[in-house]
């Protein structure tokens, strides 16, 4: 296969709309093998053969995670299962997991994504790529790896050691990159601030975070304390995990690889497509996986979305950094909040660590909302008034009374995996 990372950019717009129209098509003739999706196509009276432009997308039933939950495991496949060469799952962690296949051309594909992504971010041959993630059933894991060595960089599958090993391999190895969930980049800041490691100590240049919402505030505190630029990824394990998008160095939203990927913003009650700049939920149909085609999936993940060409000259269009989830959003008192937004907030304070804990009571009355923070050592002495301080702020900035209560530095959970923000408790 031609190393897609290295053409990718040059392709101009007209050649861009020629290659999505014949991917898609291919792409429908793939899907209409799946008993399942042929039935839902059906019953709104779609067949492939309906499509002419890229417009007459919109008349297809969109996907969603239940596709996956009621087929499962192999009932999306659109291949015989001897073609199928891996197999990757979410977390399962209610119900049956969604299991996503992969052929030999599918991981293929995925890698030179992977690949043309963090060439795109400057990453290159010379580099030692330490990756964070699991090397398991998730995504996350494999795809960092087999993206790097395509492009010749040299990876090491270190997994979730702790950020103290994790800073200390860094050193030793000399590594230039790190690929880590942004909550354990704060982890890493905070460790690296405890033991005394400087950002000038550390080797690392570029950083790659993605898979959980995180704030301008945590980038900068995680770029301040390692010494790097930091990147948002984007992914999703129904697609190929990493690689469906990325920043470029402009940092100004996140370019999604137009030629094997067409995404739409819908209004997430209506479905009705959205006009660039408009908030909704991010909607997307690959245009390349053989195992399980992918045609309108909602990821449930809430953004914009821009076609202005970049300033880094790249045509493919920016979506902005991901603020939350249809699924994650909290209603309290009326107010549609997002943790990511709480976050923001918090980060500017200096006098409280990188961990919160979002505590949801919950009665047949209302909603109400606590926002635990840890205040450092030095800090706690003042406790009351900082909890006052923050408290404004969140009034200031979400028009709403949030009670704060300080705990004391490390007294909050940490989690392992992505950070677990929010609490549900019964009253």
């Amino acid at each position: 296969m031609k190393k897609i990372w290295e053409d990718g950019d040059k392709i101009n717009f007209r050649e861009l709309r020629e290659i999505q129209l014949k991917r898609l098509k291919a792409t429908l003739r793939r899907a209409w093998r799946v008993p399942a999706i042929r039935r839902k196509w059906t019953e709104v009276g779609f067949k492939p053969e309906n499509l002419k432009t890229l417009e007459d997308l919109e008349k297809i039933p969109f996907m969603s995670k239940e596709d996956f939950t009621r087929n499962f495991p192999f009932g999306l496949l659109a291949v015989p299962l001897e073609k199928i060469v891996r197999l990757h799952m979410s977390s399962g962690t209610t119900g049956d997991p969604k299991v996503v296949a992969y052929t030999a051309k599918d991981i293929e594909v995925w890698a030179n994504l992977m690949a043309r992504g963090m060439a795109c971010i400057g990453i290159t041959s010379k580099d030692i790529l330490v990756n964070t993630s699991n090397h398991n059933v998730f995504t996350g894991g494999l795809g960092i790896i087999q993206g790097a060595e395509l492009l010749g960089a040299t990876a090491v599958p270190l997994g979730p050691v702790g950020s103290e090993r994790t800073l200390e391999l860094i050193m030793k190895l000399k590594a230039t990159v790190i690929h880590a969930i942004p909550s354990f980049g704060l982890k890493l800041a905070e460790t690296a601030k405890e033991s005394g490691i400087r950002a000038e100590d550390l080797p690392l240049r570029i950083g790659i975070f993605g898979a959980e919402p995180w704030s301008e505030q945590a980038r900068k505190r995680i770029e301040d304390a390692l010494g790097l630029t930091a990147y948002d990824n984007y992914g999703l394990s129904e697609l190929c995990g990493p690689g469906v998008a990325i920043e470029c160095p402009i940092r100004n939203g996140l370019h999604i690889w137009s030629d094997y990927f067409i995404p739409e913003i819908i209004d997430p009650k209506t479905g009705e497509v959205l006009e660039d700049d408009e908030k909704g939920e991010l909607v997307l149909t690959a245009l390349w996986k053989e195992a399980i085609p992918i045609v309108r999936y909602r990821t449930g993940d809430l953004c914009s979305i821009t076609h202005e060409a970049c300033e880094c000259g790249r045509i493919h269009p920016r979506i902005s950094r991901i603020t939350g989830r249809t699924d994650d959003m909290l209603i309290i008192k009326g107010v549609s909040i997002f943790p990511s937004q709480i976050e923001d907030i918090l980060m500017r304070f200096d006098e409280i660590t990188d961990n919160f804990q979002i505590v949801i009571a919950k009665s047949s009355a209302l909603t109400g909302m606590k926002v635990k923070v840890e205040v450092k050592d030095e800090f706690w002495n003042k406790k009351e008034e900082i909890a006052k301080k923050i408290a404004k702020r969140f009034r200031e900035v979400l028009l709403l009374g949030v009670n704060v209560e300080c705990v004391r530095e490390k007294m909050l959970p940490r989690s392992k995996g992505k950070a677990r923000r929010v609490v549900y408790i019964e009253t």
